[in-house]
This record gives structure tokens, sequence and C-alpha cells, in this order.
């Protein structure tokens, strides 16, 4: 199957100091792929360079074949490469329906038609409604942003993200700050995502890795040092050494 988005050999130095060692690697249709490492193993650096916040010293990003590299980051967005942030970018007074709503409305070029118009829009309200279905958000959907629990403001994110149609989504630590007991509500989002999206997530929390990912890929000190199943990178010595430890020897034991 083509690769629905591609990284070729990818560099990025600052100050004479490599942060992105020849990056390569691909994803297909469907894929449920992690991305972890370390603090400072340049992931955040890697997720910026293929989404055209940050340019490359060398290298390509591909979607379905098309040389992307010089894109800025709206037209990536345009051509399905989309990204959630680490930190929460929403607006406090505003509900999570009027949020997917002018998501909508500015990937179609009406976000001018915001102000108090998108509930006469039945197909805007339709795709809202759907979107914040999937990402179990729906019974909060009039509610203002200030009130509901961080962990659904992360959802809303997502939801965001989902209003621009992807094609490849990135998720930049989706449950950053979200207490433990409610990551589940990020775990069973994405298990509602559509099954012909691309997914690279970026995350710590390493127990929702291994039940997301059917892939993993391990970045330390700008390179990649493992490219595999879930099961094999809990093996690899490198890994061991470099990020997981005695996660790893849990969940081998």
């Amino acid at each position: 199957m083509t690769a629905v988005f591609q990284v070729d050999h990818l560099k990025k130095s600052f100050g004479g100091l490599d942060v992105t060692r020849d990056v390569s690697l691909s994803l297909k249709k469907g894929d449920r792929v992690a991305l972890i490492g370390p603090n400072g193993a340049g992931k955040t650096t890697f997720v910026n360079l293929v989404t055209g916040h940050l340019r490359p010293n060398s290298g390509r990003v591909l979607m379905g074949g098309e040389d992307i590299s010089a894109f800025n980051p709206m037209r990536r967005v345009r051509a399905g490469l989309v990204r959630s942030f680490q930190v929460t970018r929403l607006f406090a007074d505003m509900t999570p329906e009027q949020h997917v709503a002018l998501a909508i409305l500015q990937r179609e070029g009406k976000s001018g038609r915001i102000a108090g118009s998108f509930r006469a829009m039945p197909e805007v309200m339709h795709e809202t409604y759907a979107i914040l279905e999937t990402l179990n958000l729906a019974t909060l959907a009039t509610a203002p942003v200030s009130e509901i629990a961080y962990g659904q403001q992360r959802l809303l994110e997502i939801a965001l993200a989902m209003a621009l149609r992807p094609q490849v989504l990135l998720l930049d630590e989706p449950a950053a700050g979200v207490p433990h007991s409610d990551t589940f509500l990020i775990e069973s989002a994405l298990a509602q995502l559509p099954n012909d999206l691309a997914v690279l997530m970026i995350e710590h929390d390493m127990d929702l890795v291994f039940r997301f990912a059917k892939r993993v890929i391990v970045l330390a000190a700008g390179e990649i040092i493992f490219d595999g199943s879930p099961r094999e990178v809990t093996k690899d010595a490198r890994v061991r050494e470099a990020y997981l430890g005695s996660y790893a020897g849990a969940v081998n034991s």
C-alpha cells in the first residue's frame, strides 16, 4: 500500500547542535503509530518540522507522494496533514459546538459567517454533532469550555483537528495534563477515529501508548533507534537503555 505520509532524511540543527538526525518514516492509511522517546529527544521538533512550523536543513515531507516541503502550515493542513498541540488553545467563553462549527467554516472558507448564523446551516450542524459524538462531547456541546473538565478540553482539541478532515493526524501528547483517572476518555475517543485515518501520536503515558499503538517508533538524541511492534520494543536493548528502563522490565515480567 502506498504511503499516505512520508518523511525522507529530515535533518535540523540549531547553532551547530543536531536535533533531528536523518529521520525517515512513513505511514499508511489506518496506521496507529506512537512516537516515543526521552525528554529532549526531538519529538516536538520533528512535529514542528513536518507541519511547516520549522524549516529543516534538509530532507522532504510528502503527502500521498506529493512533496509538500515548501508548503506553509496552512497549505499542509489543506493537503490533509493536521496536528493537535501539547497545550490547549481554546476560548474559555465559547462552547464545543461553536469551536467545531468555526473550524468547519474555516475549512470551507466561510469563517466570516460564524456570528450567530451557523445554526441555520444544516450541513454544518450535522457535521459538528457527528464529530462531537465521535469524541464523546455531544452532551457538553453548549457548555462554555471553562466549565468542562481538562480531559474533555483535550478531546475538543482532537475534535477541532477532525473538523479539518485530515488524512494524517499528529497528536502531540493528547493526555498531557489529564489526570490518570481520566485518560480513559482519551483512549475511548481515539478508538472512535475513522479506520482509514493515519494517526501518529507522541505520548509519555506508556500504558496509553501500548493500548493504542500497532507500531512504535523510538526517537533518541534526534534519531530513530527503533521502529517496530509494541511487543518488540520492550525487548530492545537500546530502547531499554535510552528510555523504557524499568517499564520494559515490568511489561516483560
